[in-house]
């Protein structure tokens, strides 16, 4: 059984910083991007950031660029993102997903794999 169990949410004050994991198992993900996906309270799901499997090749949403940095480890089946300079508009739900094939910034219907989420609440 597939799962993505995502890690590290909670609640910072604005300006900032959190780490949020996610570890993937239950098969191989050789040749699968990994994705974040966030939605605030009373919006869609929207496409945070992508990383692809062997390149590493990242991809980003362009409201986080430069405030939030993506990374996997391979060899542990985890992806691991990086928030700085946090702002209350990050607040929200983070899910982690993945998707076999280059990463792009795809709407969440494509994915194969979902996590079920971590909170992230930015306090003004």
């Amino acid at each position: 059984q597939v799962q993505l169990v995502e890690s590290g949410g909670g609640l910072v004050q604005a300006g900032g910083s959190l780490r949020l994991s996610c570890a993937a198992s239950g098969r191989t993900f050789i040749g699968y991007a990994m994705y974040w996906f966030r939605q605030a309270p009373g919006k869609e799901r929207e496409f945070v950031a992508a990383v692809n499997w062997g390149s590493g090749i990242v991809l980003y949403e362009d409201s986080v660029k430069g405030r939030f940095t993506i990374s996997r480890d391979n060899a542990k089946n985890m992806v691991n993102r990086q928030m700085n300079s946090l702002k209350p508009e990050d607040t929200a739900v983070y899910f982690c997903a993945s998707r076999l094939g280059a990463a792009r910034p795809l709407s969440p219907p494509n994915m194969d794999y979902w996590g079920k989420g971590t909170l992230v609440t930015v306090s003004s």
